[in-house]
């Protein structure tokens, strides 16, 4: 069944290829039925891709060594839930994976607009048809997931430990189904330029998988940001790496993305700001996948070198090129008539907020390729840390949060000084309110950036619950509803309104997390035998004793911790560190791999809504050291069995010895709020996408005039 799967890659390829022809052929021509057919062959690509990923998981789960990528990235005794994950830790499996949801998205897309825009639709599923083309090409010539071996290994490498995490299951298909999803409006600004229709249809028809793409991506991010603080050992959950910012680029250009296209729809203006938006994310969507795989910016999170770098720098300059001459091309077609009538209004507030976006991600983009411009300029790598990104984003984030709460309050078009007295009063007050108690606190003189933070948070907050507020009573004072009822008939009727809202929150509440537990974090590095005490963050903890396990896969060492303030026990925590099995025995010898191999950290974690007390533990090995190098000298030839006796009696050792461990201990206020605000800002964007049931779209009976504003 494997060797089924080159020829299924082909097919698929060629099938791509005659897409392309027929859809284009049909969009000059104006023969629909050719432009059908090319729309069908994304419908038969996608079927090809899901039978072609089908054989690549089953030959995971069967453990089939006989498949290169799955001896190298999969085992025995790697757990079958991970055996499916392990298909896209490989390189092969993981183009495979966005080339199937590309043409996933790609045939739902299609099959929605089957009926309506076929002039745009044609070009566009030639757009995706050559991206289709592109990676189904990677999988097929430079990277195939189903190469086979002879003769076959009895037993694979096994998945990196720390990939074996249950993020690793939805992780990586979330920030790839957010790549792919930017490719759908990439490929509609595209046909959008070269046909000019340039009104707001085209932005109207993907404003949706758009925002789809913005949430999985972002929801990708989310995920792997607990991942690193849950798993990685190092205490942080976002370290600035070039492939943590190479998806987070696209993201804020998708989130600018959607705001500006409100200002097309509602006033006709920004056709060209949202046309390079458009095509500048889907080409961030590309790099960040190029970045993962071409291995020239050193990430843990990368691939390492390959020989793919070549073909995604062509492919990204074919796709930059190509989207400056269209809008370079268009100009004329892009002026908008419509021209702002205040500085005071969305349309403004909205237009700044763009620039701060952008300017993110140029900030960010610059950080992350600073080694190779400096490289290229002087000849010397240089590259910049995370204080480096910290002074530059923190101010543009302030900005940004400032104005998640002064946009949605502004009206379109023009908003009164006495509208504005009334509408900024409550916020202004939250802000003050929260300066006053940070100063109170002591917080202004400690860190001032996280200060002014938690004021504009405090003013966002309070204009965005102020306008749910207000939405509430009107709709009350329309229908003669409850409190309750109003709000939820509110959310419904004006689902993309208020669901943008409850996004700003989720988003204000997440950065109030990530600006107190990067401000006021306690961290200590401590060295503690059994019975010894170390204070960090007004709590004491305490090493009682160690810990240990065994199975098939890994030996377990670990620590036992009491944590007390005031001496008031709070938690009893348990970090430990998991050693897997190295297949490498000339190196560390027969008994030695059991401890030389990969080794990940399992937390102790005490997770609260205020704070979080987080540790982790490093074993010292130096007690039994000599009785590992005995071993592997007394025991060259050891099967199985005596193995595991000889690693038990050496725990047995560990434990009676009961060393000395390092400890990094750290106590991180508010970082619960980084994850609760996420899942705000998830059920947020879900509020928003899903369209309002027809019940819910009918106009509300009035039982009183509703009040009306002054001016």
């Amino acid at each position: 069944m494997v060797r089924a799967g080159p020829i299924i890659l082909a097919a698929a390829l060629a099938l791509e290829l005659y897409g392309i022809g027929a859809s284009l052929y049909g969009a000059r021509t104006g023969k629909a039925q050719w432009a059908d057919s090319g729309r069908r062959a994304v419908y038969g690509i996608a079927i090809l891709l899901t039978i072609a990923f089908g054989i690549l998981e089953l030959a995971f789960l069967r453990s089939d060594f006989s498949v290169k990528v799955v001896a190298e990235h999969s085992s025995t005794t790697t757990p079958p839930f991970y055996r499916v994950a392990a298909a896209w830790s490989a390189q092969e499996g993981s183009l495979l994976l966005w080339v199937w949801l590309l043409s996933l998205w790609s045939s739902l897309m299609l099959f929605l607009s089957r009926r309506s825009m076929r002039a745009l639709a044609a070009y566009a599923q030639a757009v995706l048809l050559g991206f289709a083309a592109f990676f189904t090409g990677l999988t097929l010539f430079l990277a195939n997931p189903f190469a086979i071996q002879s003769p076959a290994p009895t037993e694979g490498v096994g998945l990196n430990p720390l990939l074996r995490h249950p993020s690793m299951m939805i992780h990586p298909p979330m920030l790839y189904s957010g790549y792919t999803l930017f490719a759908v409006p990439f490929a509609f600004a595209a046909a959008a330029l070269v046909t000019r229709r340039l009104d707001a249809e085209w932005v109207r028809s993907i404003r949706r998988f758009a925002l789809a793409a913005w949430l999985l991506l972002g929801l990708g991010v989310l995920l792997g940001a607990r991942w690193s603080y849950a798993e990685l050992g190092w205490g942080g959950y976002w370290g600035w790496d070039p492939v943590e910012n190479a998806s987070l680029m696209p993201w804020l250009t998708g989130t600018a993305l959607l705001h500006s296209i409100q200002v097309q729809e509602k006033r006709g203006a920004l056709k060209a700001w949202n046309a390079s938006l458009a095509l500048g994310t889907g080409i961030l969507a590309v790099l960040g996948t190029f970045l993962v795989r071409s291995g020239i910016l050193d990430s843990i999170h990368a691939f390492g070198a390959s020989t793919l770098g070549g073909p995604f720098l062509a492919f990204i300059a074919v796709l930059l090129v190509g989207s400056v001459v269209l809008v370079a091309s268009r100009r004329e077609d892009l002026r908008s008539k419509a021209r702002l009538d205040s500085l005071v209004s969305r349309e403004t507030a909205f237009l700044v907020n763009n620039l701060v976006l952008v300017g993110l991600a140029f900030v960010i983009f610059w950080g992350t390729f600073f080694p190779l411009i400096s490289e290229a300029v002087t000849g010397t790598k240089q590259t910049v840390g995370p204080p480096w990104f910290d002074r530059y984003t923190t101010p543009l984030a302030l900005v940004l949060v400032l104005l998640s709460g002064i946009g949605p309050a502004l009206a379109w078009g023009r908003t009164s000084r006495s509208r504005l007295r009334g509408i900024f009063a409550l916020p202004a007050a939250a802000a003050l309110v929260a300066l006053v108690g940070l100063a109170l606190a002591g917080a202004l003189s400690r860190d001032p950036a996280a200060s002014a933070i938690f004021c504009v948070a405090a003013f966002a907050l309070g204009s965005v619950v102020q306008e749910i507020w207000r939405g509430t009573r009107a709709r009350r004072a329309l229908s003669g509803e409850t409190a309750l009822v109003a709000l939820t008939s509110l959310l419904r009727r004006n689902r993309r309104r208020y669901g943008g809202y409850v996004v700003h929150v989720g988003f204000v509440l997440l950065l109030v997390g990530v600006a107190a537990s990067s401000a006021f974090q306690h961290a200590s590095d401590v060295r503690l035998a059994p019975g010894q005490s170390a204070r960090v963050g007004g709590y004491d903890v305490r090493y009682v004793g160690p810990t240990s396990s065994m199975d098939a896969a890994k030996v377990s060492l670990g620590a036992v911790l009491d944590v007390s303030s005031h001496g008031r026990h709070v938690a009893t925590l348990t970090p430990s560190r998991d050693y897997y099995t190295s297949l490498d025995e000339h190196q560390f010898g027969r008994i030695g791999r059991f401890f030389e191999g990969d080794s990940t950290s399992e937390l102790g974690l005490r997770s609260g809504i205020g704070r979080d007390i987080w540790t982790a533990v490093q074993p010292d090995l130096t007690p039994v050291a000599r009785y590992i190098r005995d071993a592997n000298r007394r025991f060259p030839d050891a099967n199985s069995s005596l193995e595991g006796f000889l690693v038990k009696t050496i725990v047995a050792r560990y434990m009676r010895s009961a060393p000395a461990a390092q400890f990094r201990l750290i106590v991180s206020p508010l970082v619960a709020w980084i994850w609760i605000g996420g899942v705000i800002a998830v059920g947020g964007a879900m509020i928003a996408i899903w369209p309002a049931p027809s019940a819910a779209r009918r106009r509300a009976p009035a039982v009183a005039p509703a009040p009306l504003p002054s001016d």
